[in-house]
């Protein structure tokens, strides 16, 4: 292999995660499965914004790629349940991997931010700084 090329493989597999988890819904379905959230109705309550249909499409999308499992526990009311297959906790480990350094970044960013602010000069324009707006004249000898 080439350096700078993916292979076929390498690309289908990051195309089968981009399917999973590229869609805004499935990381916070999958994390709140994580935290215990079983039930269908307690995922859209915990979830806020999403809607029965797209909980439902996120859910048999992560049915069918195996990171979650559906119990069904009969009697009065059908009860459903999902848990985590063992690859989806892997995978929720890895999200959760991510949003730490999403917030570290974040962090990081924003203390470059308000340190960039006090130590930048102040460029001409609107409330500029008159020394810095214009050069002082030296005087001639």
């Amino acid at each position: 292999m080439k350096p700078g090329y993916l292979s076929l493989k390498e690309r289908t597999a990051y195309r089968r995660l981009e399917d999973v988890v590229g869609c805004k819904w499935s990381a916070a379905v999958l994390a709140a499965i994580a935290r215990g959230v079983t039930r269908p109705g307690q995922l859209e309550r915990f979830i806020p914004g999403i809607s029965t249909k797209v909980l439902n499409e996120r859910l048999r999308k992560l049915l069918d790629y195996g990171l979650i499992t559906r119990t069904e526990k009969p009697g009065r009311v059908l009860e459903v349940h999902y848990q985590l297959t063992p690859t989806g906790q892997k995978l929720s480990a890895i999200l959760d991997q991510l949003r730490e350094l999403d917030e570290e970044h974040a962090r990081q960013v924003e203390a470059a931010r308000e340190g960039a602010a006090t130590d930048a000069p102040t460029l001409p324009g609107p409330g500029a700084s008159p020394t810095l707006a214009r050069p002082r004249k030296r005087p001639r000898s």
